[in-house]
Formats: structure tokens, sequence, C-alpha cells
């Protein structure tokens, strides 16, 4: 967790919602010198705080609305600090909740009250941030299809096809599929999963060539370090690069592995242990892509397979491959800090 403890003149909190947003700015000494709702919109927000750009520090919440308020600030020249919103929601918690009284406590935590800390979240940088949303948009659109062929294979159990469909993800695999029920609305709701997967081809595959030329521009040489990994592809190369944006911003491994959700967080008092926490604090498409990294870091891989079979045998094949996903993040880490290929021999300590 990271705090910000810089010291201004003023700050200014923001409750930020689509149409409005609250703003609460304090002065140095706690005194609140502005407490106003006013329309969510940039000319609004840059007179309201005018008479105090001499020295502010702007804080929000880390909710899907900061993208334009964060852009607004950097390009301002106003220092901007994002919130961190499930350590916000611990610290600053009570019995009435509004967004007067938000704002209030957001600027309170930035000026340096209520436990003397603001816990921060990562301002993404604008110039990848669309391509990042991007891909993200394209893995959701992926799910859906792989939905659509899970209904297809389910729909022939239910109805106890004798022959198996095969790999319908290959199109020629596709071809009679509809034929081979019976029923009428059987036969359409097929036709309508296999329409849609053919559409979903086709957006994918545009989408897919569209963010790999943006990563050539962005970051060629991390891009390809990331697909030395054996298993690791262009796709999933490309999930790491835009999540991890910066290996600089991570100071040690263990900060890294912890922010893709690798390790467990212990609670503890007394020497007594409670369990773990924090699940959800953390990047989860990262902790996609390296549990999707350790299974396909298999395939073909004798050496590799050997190491898991080591690793199941002492802790059983569920927690060895979440021991792999966590090696792996860590030669990760080291691959784009040192910018070095991925050794197998180094990494299996053959």
């Amino acid at each position: 967790m990271r705090f910000y403890t810089q010291q201004h003149k003023f700050y200014c909190g923001i409750d930020l919602h689509t149409k409005n947003m609250f703003v609460c700015i304090l002065d140095a000494g706690g005194n609140v010198r502005i407490h106003q709702n006013i329309h969510t919109d940039q000319e609004a927000f840059l007179r309201i705080i005018a008479p105090f750009r001499e020295d502010i520090v702007v804080a929000v919440e880390c909710m899907f609305t900061w993208y334009w308020i964060a852009d607004l600030c950097i390009q301002e020249n106003i220092s901007f600090v994002l919130g961190h919103a499930l350590y916000m929601k611990a610290i600053h918690g009570g019995k009435a909740k509004n967004d007067k009284i938000d704002s209030l406590k957001i600027a309170t935590l930035l000026r340096g009250g209520m436990l003397r800390m603001l816990p921060q979240a990562y301002v993404y940088p604008a110039r990848m941030r669309a391509t990042r949303d991007l891909l993200r948009r394209r893995n959701h659109l992926m799910r859906k299809r792989a939905e659509l062929f899970a209904h297809i294979q389910n729909t022939r159990s239910q109805y106890n096809l004798p022959d198996p469909l095969g790999c319908i993800a290959k199109p020629k695999n596709r071809e009679g599929i509809v034929e081979r029920f019976d029923d009428p609305s059987v036969q359409k709701s097929m036709a309508v999963d296999l329409e849609m997967i053919e559409a979903y081809d086709h957006i994918l595959t545009q989408l897919e060539r569209d963010i790999i030329a943006c990563a050539k521009e962005h970051d060629l040489r991390s891009y390809a370090l990331l697909q030395t990994i054996p298993g690791v592809g262009r796709i999933l190369a490309l999930v790491l690069l835009y999540e991890i944006e910066s290996i600089e911003r991570f100071p040690q491994v263990q900060d890294f592995v912890s922010y893709c959700r690798l390790i467990k967080s212990i609670k503890e008092s007394n020497g007594k242990k409670y369990g773990s926490s924090g699940k959800k604090i953390g990047n989860a498409h990262l902790k996609w892509a390296f549990s999707e990294a350790a299974v396909l870091f298999l395939k073909g891989n004798e050496p590799g397979k050997k190491y898991l079979q080591r690793l199941a045998h002492k802790h059983g094949k569920a927690k060895a491959l979440s021991i792999l996903a966590h090696k792996l993040g860590r030669a990760a880490y080291f691959m784009l800090k040192n910018k070095e290929a991925f050794n197998q021999k180094k990494f299996l300590g053959l």
C-alpha cells in the first residue's frame, strides 16, 4: 500500500460521478474553503479551483469516471492523486455516508488527517490506457465466444448425440452441426450460436491486428521479451505488457507478485494466524494471465512437466499450478527489469 504524504497549501477532495461532482477544498489548517456540488464539467472544475491554483493537490476515488480528470490535471500541471477504492473504504467508513461527507473525508485524508494517510492507486498513463481498455474488451468478447462453444457442446450432451463434435473452434469442424439435431427449435438455437461465433471471429481478428500494431509502437522490446516465455503467445504477451505498463513502478519483486494476486496476504495478531485477506486487491487481469501462462508453459514442455510433477507430489496439483504461476510472475519481473530473455534452465534450476 502506498500513501500520499506531500504537503500543500490546499487540498481538494472530489466525490466524482457521471453527471455531478461534490468538491471540497481544505487549507493547510484543515479549514473548509469550498464545499460545493457542481456539474461534472472541465470548465466548472477549473473555475472552482482557480483561486487556489498556486499550490493545490486534487484527489478522487478510483472509480470508472476518473480518466478525464486525471488527464486534465496533468495537462494543467495540477498535482493529482488517485485514491485506492478498497483501502479507502476501510479507512473512511462511517455511520452516515453521502457525497458531501465523502468529498470532505477524501480531502481530510489527503491533508493528513484520519490516520494521516491517503492510500494511492496507480494513475495509468493516457498514452497506453485506451489500448489497454481495448485489449480488456477483446478478452471480454473472447469469453462470450467461449460461452457459445460451451453451449453447443453442452446441447450435444443433453441430446446424447452419438459422435463428439470435435474442436468446433476450428471453422472446418462446424459444418453440419445444425443438421445433427432433430428438433427445429434446437436447430435454430445452434444456428444462432454459430452465426454469433462467426461474427465474433471477424471482430476479434481485426481487433487483435489493431492492438498488435499499437504494441509495436508502445514497447516492442518488452513485448518481444515476454514472448520468450514458453507458451506465452502474442495475445497473452499483450495482456502482460499493457497491464504491467512499466515494471519500474514496482520497487521489489514482492510488490509485483502481490499486485498480480499471486500470493496470499496472511491475517495475523498476537502470533496467531486468522487466514488470508485482500483477495480482491490487485490486478485480476494479471492474475488470469499468469494462471494461463502456467498451464500453457507445460504444453509440449517435458522439463516443465517434470518440474510440476515434483511440485504436485509435495503440494497437490492445484497448488503446484499456483506455485508455477507465482514463479513465472517473478521471472517476468526480472526479465523486464534486466531486459533479458527467458532462461528455462535457470528457471527450473537445471
